[in-house]
């Protein structure tokens, strides 16, 4: 495969890749409901975006450039309302041993080996 053809399979990946996330922050917006969605997920995979931004920038490697700078934005528009969701659902009391409320991941029980 020549450079062209490979620089140009990461465009149409990163394109592709990036666009898949354009629904979910635009469903989020219209509805105002961060119920199903879970904050260590999106804090990971935003923090995720963020180093592999910063990994294609180091490297000048443009798709991955291109598809994490896109794929940031609405990465951080659903987690900032997640965020904001929770602020809003957060107990007033003090130790309810529930520290993110409304995050369904929160309600698993942690496993011990």
């Amino acid at each position: 495969m020549t450079t062209t053809s490979t620089t140009l399979l990461g465009y149409g990946a990163a394109a592709l890749t990036t666009l898949s996330f354009f629904p979910q922050a635009i469903k989020t917006l219209r509805s105002g409901d961060t119920s199903g969605i879970s904050l260590r997920m999106y804090t990971l995979f935003t923090a995720g975006i963020c180093c592999w931004l910063l990994y294609g920038l180091i490297t000048r490697d443009g798709p991955l450039i291109a598809a994490n700078a896109i794929t940031l934005l609405p990465a951080s528009v659903v987690l900032e309302r997640k965020l904001q969701s929770l602020r809003r659902c957060k107990p007033s009391g003090r130790g309810s041993g529930k520290e993110f409320v409304g995050d369904a991941s929160a309600s698993t029980p942690a496993r011990t080996p």
